[in-house]
């Protein structure tokens, strides 16, 4: 859609949509280096634990997990290389599928996991709960959610 003055997206939108890529880049740098620093836990790291960890038995098939955590699949597959050889998590075949891999939670990633949850949720209290009210959370709820066409 165009704008009055013929552009696609006018100075405000532009402004919007640069602050909330600023904001999300922003946190995600700061919670990135809270893990680092407490855990030696990058936070693409961190996502990959925390999906695995609320699966029965720590288990997702590579492909499902590549669509819950924000990395390509060839991105996916080398941290899930680096995080192997930490011993964070393991590739287990699938017997219902040759050519399928799970990606399965470890006892010393379970461990690493709890320990870097509390840390990785203060950050999220500290960088964005705290600076919201109930009004702004539940505005900001609504327009995430038609943003990932879950409303």
């Amino acid at each position: 859609m165009t704008t009055p003055s013929g552009t696609l997206v006018s100075a405000a939108e532009l402004t919007v949509w640069r602050a909330m890529l600023r904001g999300q880049v922003r946190i995600s740098r700061r919670l990135q280096a809270d893990l680092l620093a407490g855990h030696d836990l990058a936070l693409a790291a961190y996502d990959v634990l925390v999906h695995l960890g609320e699966q029965p038995g720590g288990r997702l098939r590579m492909n499902d997990l590549a669509d819950r955590v924000l990395l390509s699949r060839s991105g996916l597959t080398r941290l899930i290389d680096r995080m192997q050889r930490e011993g964070l998590v393991v590739r287990e075949s699938c017997p219902s599928d040759a050519r399928g891999l799970y990606a399965v939670l470890t006892g010393p990633g379970r461990e690493r996991l709890d320990a870097a949850t509390p840390t990785y949720q203060r950050g999220v209290r500290e960088y964005v709960l705290s600076r919201l009210d109930d009004t702004d959370l539940r505005t900001l709820a609504g327009v995430l959610a038609k943003l990932s066409d879950e409303a």
